[in-house]
């Protein structure tokens, strides 16, 4: 088993980290540390390391407007992927999640990204949207899927998010 270490962003080095993270595996939509700054007030976002070595960032979205929806998108760096650690991160957010109230899911897949999408359709999402970004030519797709009980995401998957 990885023993995969997730830190609250808390500070100009996590953020640099989730920045970094999500420019990687968002090139179409790079974010500014300003940018990273405010997510960061709205959101929870975490940053993922095995031992030292960041391996990759999660952004949880509350619930709003009284809907009991959260959005948790947990990143692997490719080079980190098809070893579980999508799957413990995915996990974590799912917890931040249930601590919010959330009944439902949804999550954030960059078209461009097969291995995501095929981590999220293994663990029930369903696509709802695909919509571009201003200027983009690359969709980013909207899935969505029930919050099972604590504990029932089990190990599936080859945490290639």
């Amino acid at each position: 088993m990885v023993d995969l270490r997730v830190e609250r962003v808390d500070g100009e080095a996590g953020q640099r980290d989730w920045r970094y993270v999500h420019n990687l595996i968002i090139p179409t939509d790079p974010l500014s540390a300003d940018e990273v700054r405010e997510r960061a007030g709205r959101h929870r976002l975490d940053v993922a390391y095995v031992g030292d070595v960041l391996v990759g960032c999660m952004t949880v979205r509350p619930p709003e407007d009284g809907t009991p929806v959260a959005t948790v998108i947990a990143r692997i760096l490719p080079e980190h992927r098809e070893r579980g650690l999508g799957t413990l991160l995915y996990a974590h957010g799912l917890a931040q999640a249930r601590e919010l109230g959330a009944e439902r899911i949804r999550t954030v897949v960059l078209e461009s990204n097969p291995q995501g999408l095929r981590f999220a359709l293994a663990r029930g999402f369903v696509e709802v949207e695909r919509y571009l970004l201003p200027g983009d030519s690359v969709p980013f797709i909207d899935l969505e899927a029930g919050l099972k009980p604590a504990g029932a995401e089990g190990a599936r998957g080859s945490g290639s998010t």
